[in-house]
């Protein structure tokens, strides 16, 4: 009996695909910019499910590729096109275990969407704070397995804050229980910490304990037009200053990227009059209904506007208005691919240092490349910025990528002189491996080696991602 014939075996016939066109939405990115091959694609039901699988692979010298909702946006959910590989997709372990409400917690299937998650944690009157564009689709543990941040990450932090214990199946096939809901716990090594940012490549995340928090009940939200990133920067301190506790989000974009945004998306308006340089959307939460968000918003927007730190703004009337105002800003993802941008860079600088980066990048990519289309945007409050290149008119996108690696040169080499991070939040996957390994410290890149030869000496668990 083959591997393959025993994994089929371990899951039943509804734990796998053969079939070439069902595989194929699990073996290309999201952006279509890349695709594998794998000779199966395993969809076990259980975490025994997945040990057993782990354990055929292992035996047999089989790589594996652990799979979430497949939204990731630096190849580290799909294969390579060896071929010879399992993709282990988790979306058939999609259950929502418990929801304590008294202590805050949520203990859930690795499967369960985001916004599952966050549905679970609302029936409750809780709130799971993580927020991000593709949280209809992704999983949480490729959440938890990629770091991922979000819309929120300026008040609540990245998944790393948010997981209080963990459930991991080794490269062995070993189950590891590390699912505790304490929030001391000070017993040696915080072992989960390995697992979070791993993007699979030290075990496959199939359990989750999250923190939740008490759930908003009075929200704020503002969309506010500005002549320059440093005027929208200049707010977000002053904002922090008076309103630091109940700032949540603070988010901002350029014009051009809005134009997209309306000129691709259905059932988008612009909610200003007047066109802006640059766009600001702030929001500010309460858990008590009676604290005053509105008058506190409305007085700060108005001495801010009064000092020329914004020209125009926007707060909504109603819920609708309020989703319409973020449904404009989650969509930029889709407006660039919709647009032809190819080439996406996930970054991080210190906060006031953001438009800095962007000027000296748009400035760099337009001395490699005239006239390409390059928009950064992203979470001013954390320092992330999401910078995206677009094939200048004429140009197939298939000639972009073929200078992709000059462009990220240019781009990693202003991030890393200005003191910042080639990843926020997506992380390094196969496609920044390179990259890594040209800014990461040889310390630093030999104890990550260390600990992966520890846990995966065979190399079988997620081969070619971040190392």
């Amino acid at each position: 009996m083959t591997a393959i014939d025993e994994i089929k075996e371990a899951v039943g016939p509804k734990g796998y695909h053969q079939d070439i066109r069902t595989m194929a939405p699990y073996l290309a990115d999201w952006r279509g910019n890349f695709s594998g091959s794998a000779s199966i694609i395993v969809m076990p039901k259980s975490t025994a499910e997945v040990s057993a699988v782990v354990k055929i692979c292992a035996r047999n010298g089989v790589a594996m590729v652990p799979q979430g909702g497949n939204t990731g946006l630096v190849r580290g959910g799909i294969p390579t096109d060896t071929g010879d590989q399992v993709v282990i997709n988790l979306s058939r372990m999609n259950k929502i275990l418990e929801v304590d409400a008294a202590s805050f917690t949520l203990t859930t299937e690795a499967g369960a969407t985001t916004e599952a998650v966050q549905q679970a944690a609302r029936e409750a009157d809780r709130l799971f704070p993580l927020s991000l564009a593709a949280e209809g689709s992704c999983q949480i543990g490729g959440n938890i397995a990629t770091n991922a941040g979000g819309i929120h990450v300026l008040r609540y932090g990245n998944s790393r804050d948010l997981v209080l214990g963990l459930e991991v199946v080794l490269p062995d096939g070993q189950i590891w229980d590390g699912q505790s809901a304490l929030r001391k716990d000070n017993t040696g090594y915080d072992l989960k910490q390995l697992f979070i940012g791993a993007e699979g490549s030290l075990g496959i995340i199939t359990g989750a304990v999250l923190k939740l928090f008490p759930a908003p009940k009075a929200i704020e939200t503002a969309f506010i037009g500005c002549n320059s990133a440093e005027d929208a920067l200049s707010m977000l301190a002053r904002f922090r200053e008076v309103k630091g506790d109940h700032l949540t989000a603070f988010e901002i974009f350029p014009r051009q990227g809005l134009e997209l945004v309306l000129k691709h998306i259905p059932d988008t308006r612009d909610p200003l009059a007047d066109a802006h340089p640059w766009y600001a959307l702030v929001e500010f939460w309460a858990a008590n209904a009676d604290e005053p968000l509105k008058d506190a918003m409305e007085q700060m927007l108005a001495k801010m506007l009064e000092a020329g730190l914004g020209s125009d703004a926007a707060i909504p009337a109603s819920i609708e208005q309020r989703k319409a105002m973020w449904k404009l800003r989650e969509s930029f993802a889709e407006a660039l691919r919709a647009e032809g941008a190819g080439l996406a860079f996930d970054i991080s600088v210190p906060v006031a240092r953001i438009p800095e980066f962007i000027a000296r990048a748009d400035e760099a990519v337009e001395a490699l490349l005239p006239g390409a289309l390059a928009v950064g945007f992203g979470h001013a409050g954390d320092g992330n910025v999401h910078y995206n290149l677009g094939p200048p008119p004429g140009m197939a996108r298939q000639e972009l990528m073929a200078i992709a690696d000059k462009l990220s040169r240019a781009v990693h080499d202003i991030v890393v002189g200005l003191g910042g991070s080639i990843s926020a939040e997506h992380g390094i996957g196969r496609q920044r491996r390179a990259e890594l390994a040209h800014y990461k410290d040889d310390l630093s890149l030999s104890m990550m080696r260390g600990i992966k030869a520890s846990l995966d000496p065979e190399n079988l668990m997620n081969p070619g991602v971040i190392l």
